[in-house]
C-alpha cells in the first residue's frame, strides 16, 4: 500500500492556507481523493487533495451572485479540488459517489471539521439506487471516452464491431439502437474518436463496474453493503461473494501493474463491454431509500460552519 509522505501534508496544508487568503474562504476539511485514497497510487502518483471550503461572507449566500460552488488549483504535485460546503451536503443529499468518498477518505490532511458522525449517518441512509447509477455512468463514460472505438454523429455514439474493406473502400460496422449498420469511411457525418486504453483507465472503469455489481447483489440479498474504499480491501474480502475469479484475478492485475508505475502503458481493452456497462434498470423496490434527511445534513452544515469559524481564529 502507498502512504502518502510527511512533507505532503505541510506543503498541501501550506497550499491550503493559500488558497484560504485568495477566495477569502475557511476550510475545514481536506483529504487525499484519487488512487492515494484508495490505495491505488504508484511512485509517480500525483496527490490529489479535496477538500470542503465554507466562505467567509456568509450573506454571499443571499446575493444574486452566488458564491462560487469549486475551487481548483494544480501546483507541483498537489491537483486540489474544492466545494463548497452548500453544495457538498448537496451532492450527499443525492448519494454522490464522489462526495461519500470524500467523507470515506482514510488519509485527512484538514480535520478542524471531524467527519466521522457525518460519515456513519450518510453510510447509513445513503440511497443505493443513486449511488448505483452514479458508479454505473463512471464505468460506462469511461469505456466509451477512453476504451470503446466508436463513430460519432450529431451527438450520438455508435460502438464499432467490425471494420472491413469493401467494394467502395472501407466500411465500419456499429451498433446502433436498431441493430447494427454500416457506415462507409467516406461519411463526413461520422467522427472516429481516438481511445487511450491504458492500464489505469481500465482499472477505473473496473473499480466502478465492480462497485455497481456489489451493491446491487449485496442489496438484492437483503442488505445493501458499501464497498470498501481500499480496493485491495473489496477485492479480496468483498469481491468473492458476488463476482467470479476471474474478474478479481483481472482486477488485482490491473491493480499491481498500476501500483508498479505502468499506469500509462496501453494495453487495449481488457473489460470489455458488458462487464463496462452494468445493467441500466435495477428494481426501485428493492434499491431505493429515501437517502439522508435535509434537516439532518443541515444540522452537519451548521457544525461544518462552526468549524470554519475555528479555522480563522
Amino acid at each position: 500500500m502507498s502512504t502518502v509522505p510527511q512533507h505532503v501534508f505541510e506543503t498541501a496544508d501550506e497550499a491550503l492556507s493559500d488558497l484560504e487568503q485568495h477566495h477569502d474562504v475557511a476550510i475545514p476539511l481536506a483529504v487525499a481523493h484519487g488512487s492515494y485514497a484508495w490505495c491505488g497510487a504508484s511512485p509517480d502518483s500525483d496527490y490529489d487533495v479535496a477538500f470542503v471550503f465554507v466562505p467567509a461572507d456568509l450573506r454571499q449566500y443571499a446575493h444574486l451572485e452566488k458564491p462560487v460552488e469549486t475551487i481548483t488549483d494544480d501546483r507541483d504535485d498537489l491537483e486540489l479540488q474544492g466545494i463548497d460546503v452548500r453544495r457538498f451536503a448537496e451532492l450527499l443529499s443525492d448519494s454522490n459517489e464522489s462526495a461519500i468518498d470524500l467523507l470515506r477518505s482514510p488519509v485527512q490532511y484538514r480535520t478542524e471539521y471531524d467527519p466521522c458522525d457525518l460519515r456513519t449517518y450518510v453510510e447509513r441512509t445513503y440511497d443505493p439506487m443513486d449511488l448505483y447509477h452514479d458508479w454505473r455512468a463512471i464505468a460506462a463514460t469511461n469505456y466509451r471516452t477512453y476504451l470503446s472505438e466508436h463513430l460519432v454523429c450529431d451527438g450520438d455514439v455508435y460502438p464499432i464491431l467490425d471494420v472491413h474493406d469493401g467494394d467502395d473502400g472501407r466500411e465500419y460496422v456499429v451498433r446502433a439502437e436498431d441493430g447494427t449498420r454500416t457506415v462507409s469511411a467516406d461519411d463526413e457525418r461520422y467522427a472516429e474518436t481516438q481511445t487511450k486504453p491504458t492500464v489505469k483507465r481500465n482499472l477505473t472503469i473496473c473499480r466502478a463496474a465492480m462497485a455497481a455489481r456489489y451493491l446491487r447483489e449485496t442489496g438484492e440479498s437483503g442488505d445493501h453493503d458499501l464497498p470498501a474504499i481500499s480496493f485491495e480491501a473489496f477485492l479480496s474480502e468483498q469481491a468473492p461473494t458476488v463476482l467470479e475469479d476471474e474478474r478479481i484475478e483481472l482486477a488485482c492485475d490491473l491493480l499491481e501493474r498500476k501500483r508498479a508505475g505502468d499506469g500509462s502503458e496501453e494495453i487495449g481493452d481488457v473489460v470489455g463491454h458488458e462487464f463496462a456497462h452494468p445493467e441500466r434498470e435495477i428494481d426501485p423496490t428493492v434499491h431505493a431509500r429515501d437517502g439522508p434527511d435535509p434537516t439532518r445534513l443541515d444540522e452537519f452544515v451548521d457544525e461544518i460552519i462552526d468549524a470554519a469559524d475555528r479555522v480563522r481564529l
